[in-house]
């Protein structure tokens, strides 16, 4: 399979080359930066460590699609969304890993996957889609009213949107347990007096710093007793091989929009 990997230079630029060149069946077909990059006509392999591939990095994207089978994209959600565009006109496979994205972004992303064949999901790791399945499991076993739900998360400290996707993913599967909206249900943020907690809340906390790769637990808190639900990353390359995986899994299967719990046969245990 023909990948491009987009956001080249960038830290999970560089460990999803590393990563396409390990993976039977997968080949680094070309490999994109944004226009003023110092990183463009630099050969793709030399910047992720392995050498040369003969795959120099250019920032014209639709040039890289026309012949490729797929792109894995964890870049910003404004170039996600131009991306997509880009890969339903090319009919090709796109893998989002992309954090931060609004409703309106996702109405795009919905758009593009009438000709595209998307992968989206605010983590990519096997773990936290399996945590966030037994997540959705316990909010449903713990009742609201006698089990209050706390999603922490900490991230480095380049980390740009908060709080993070996967404590968002966490959040969906706790609401959807309790069979709730999750928008009406958040609290992200807390400050000042802010009288007792809300009954049936899903509270958020989010910590950032030093090069914390990311680690989130999930906390269920009753009287006298916490259940806490959690998951630590400790290299990236977990992320990059759950997109790979994904673009794989997604090649032969008809347009539309999906997540990893439908690449790792979760989705129906929900």
């Amino acid at each position: 399979m023909k990948l491009v990997v987009v956001g080249a230079s960038g830290r999970m630029g560089q460990a999803l080359i590393r990563i396409i060149t390990e993976t039977d069946g997968a080949v680094l077909h070309a490999a994109v930066e944004r226009a003023g990059s110092s990183a463009l006509g630099k050969d793709a392999g030399e910047l992720a460590g392995l050498g040369p591939l003969g795959v120099a990095v250019t920032d014209d994207a639709l040039a890289a699609f026309v012949h490729a089978d797929g792109v894995i994209d964890f870049t910003r959600p404004e170039a996600s969304v131009e991306f997509a565009a880009l890969a339903a006109q090319a009919r090709i496979v796109h893998v989002i890993g992309t954090t931060g994205c609004s409703e309106a972004d996702q109405v795009k992303f919905d758009a593009a996957a009438r000709h595209a064949r998307l992968v989206k999901s605010g983590n990519m790791s096997l773990g936290v889609n399996l945590l966030s399945v037994l997540v959705q499991q316990a909010a449903k076993a713990l009742d609201a009213a006698g089990w209050d739900i706390e999603v922490l998360e900490m991230h480095h400290k380049h980390k740009v949107d908060a709080p993070s996707g996967t404590a968002l993913l966490l959040g969906e599967a706790a609401a959807s347990g309790r069979g709730i909206d999750l928008k009406d249900k958040a609290v992200k943020v807390r400050d000042g007096f802010t009288g007792p907690r809300e009954a049936g809340s899903i509270g958020f906390a989010t910590l950032r710093g030093g090069s914390v790769i990311g680690e989130h637990s999930v906390m269920l808190a009753g009287e006298g007793e916490i259940v806490t639900l959690s998951h630590s990353a400790g290299d990236r390359s977990i992320f990059a091989r759950g997109a790979v995986k994904a673009a794989l899994w997604a090649r032969d299967k008809n347009p539309g929009l999906y997540s990893m719990l439908d690449v790792l046969g979760l989705a129906h245990t929900n």
